[in-house]
C-alpha cells in the first residue's frame, strides 16, 4: 500500500511539474513574441523617421539650390577687370514669357553697360521673331544704353536667323555682320487664326455669342467675319508695320538699299543682305571681338531663367490660357 501511495504521490509530482513547465513555456513564447513586436515596432518607427530626415535634408538642399541660383553672382567684384566684350545671346521666339524676353535681354544689357571694362557689346541673334512690343523694348533700352555710353558700341551677330522680331532689334545696333548662309528679313507683321463657321454649319452645331459691346467678338473664329473689323485688323497691323519700317530705316540710314521688295516680309541670305544694306558685312562673335572691339577676350552677360522666374512664369502662362478662352490673346500682332 505504501508503495502505491508513493507512486501515486510521485506520479502527481511528475503531472505538477509537467503543468509549470508548460506554463514557464507558455510565457517565455509570450514573452519573446513581446520583444519581437517591440523590436519591429522600433525598426519600422526607425524607418519611418529615417524617410522623414533624408526628406527634409533633400528640401533643404533644394532650398539652397534654388537661393544660390537666384543669387545674383555677377556683381563688379566678379567681372573680369581686363577689357573685354560683352556677349548677350537672343535665341529663339521673343516674347514675354520665354528666354529672349525683355525682361531678361534687358536685365543682360544694363549689366554689361554698366561694367567699366567691357569695351562692347555684341549680341548673337538667333530667332524667328515674336511680339513686336517685347522686340520694341529691346531695341529701345538699345538705343538708350548707346546714348549713355557712347564709347561701347552694340554689335549683332547673325548665325542661322534673323528674321522679323529679331532684325527689329538688330537694326538697333551701329553693325550687322552675318554668315553668308544666315537668313535676314521678314520685315512684315502678322495676325493669323482659324475661322470654323462653315464646319459648324455641317455638324449642325449654332454658335450662341452674346456680348456687351459690338466689336467685343471681334476676330472670334466661330463667328461670321464681319468686312469692318476685318478692315480694323488690317489698319492695326499696318500701323504695327509702318513702326517697324521706320525703326529700320532710322537703324540702317544710308546703308539701305531700299527696293519694292525691302519691306514685303521676303527674306535673304546674309551675302544678299549685305548687298541690300541690311547687314554690314561677314563676321563671328571671334572676329568681330578682335577685328573690331580689338580684344581676345568674350565675357557672356546672357541672363539665365532663375527658378522663381520660371514659377513665375509659369502662373503667367496659366493666365494667358485664361486670355486665350476669352479671346484676348489669339489675334495679337506678331512679327514673324
Amino acid at each position: 500500500m505504501m508503495e502505491n501511495a508513493n507512486q501515486t504521490e510521485n506520479t502527481g509530482g511528475a503531472v505538477e511539474a509537467k503543468t509549470l513547465s508548460g506554463t514557464d513555456a507558455a510565457w517565455e513564447k509570450t514573452l519573446i513574441e513581446k520583444m519581437l513586436s517591440d523590436s519591429l515596432r522600433e525598426q519600422r518607427a526607425r524607418r519611418r523617421w529615417g524617410i522623414f530626415f533624408k526628406f527634409v535634408g533633400l528640401a533643404i538642399v533644394l532650398a539652397i539650390f534654388g537661393m544660390a541660383r537666384d543669387f545674383d553672382f555677377s556683381g563688379s567684384e566678379s567681372a573680369p577687370v581686363e577689357p573685354h566684350a560683352a556677349l548677350i545671346k537672343i535665341s529663339g521666339v521673343i516674347q514675354s514669357d520665354g528666354k529672349a524676353s525683355a525682361e531678361t535681354v534687358i536685365k543682360a544689357l544694363r549689366k554689361a553697360f554698366a561694367e567699366k571694362s567691357v569695351v562692347g557689346v555684341i549680341l548673337r541673334i538667333n530667332s524667328p521673331g515674336g511680339s513686336p512690343v517685347q522686340a520694341g523694348q529691346i531695341h529701345d533700352e538699345i538705343l538708350r544704353q548707346r546714348k549713355l555710353h557712347p564709347k561701347k558700341p552694340v554689335h549683332v551677330v547673325v548665325e542661322e536667323m534673323c528674321a522679323s522680331g529679331g532684325y527689329y532689334i538688330a537694326a538697333a545696333a551701329e553693325n550687322i555682320y552675318v554668315d553668308k548662309a544666315s537668313i535676314v528679313g521678314s520685315i512684315g507683321v502678322m495676325i493669323n487664326g482659324f475661322g470654323f463657321t462653315g464646319l459648324l454649319d455641317k455638324i449642325g452645331v449654332e454658335r450662341r455669342l452674346m456680348t456687351s459691346g459690338r466689336n467685343k467678338g471681334f476676330m472670334d473664329p466661330f463667328s461670321q467675319q464681319n468686312a469692318q473689323q476685318k478692315q480694323y485688323a488690317q489698319d492695326l497691323i499696318d500701323e504695327v508695320h509702318q513702326q517697324f519700317i521706320a525703326v529700320v530705316r532710322d537703324g540702317r540710314g544710308s546703308r539701305l538699299k531700299e527696293t519694292d521688295d525691302t519691306f514685303s516680309v521676303l527674306i535673304w541670305t546674309g551675302s544678299k543682305a549685305i548687298e541690300l544694306g541690311l547687314a554690314d558685312g561677314l563676321g563671328t562673335i571671334n572676329s568681330v571681338a578682335k577685328d573690331v572691339l580689338k580684344t581676345s577676350m568674350v565675357v557672356d552677360y546672357t541672363e539665365e531663367e532663375k527658378l522663381s522666374d520660371r514659377v513665375l512664369k509659369k502662373l503667367g502662362a496659366s493666365m494667358g490660357e485664361s486670355a486665350v478662352r476669352y479671346g484676348l490673346q489669339e489675334w495679337l500682332p506678331v512679327i514673324r
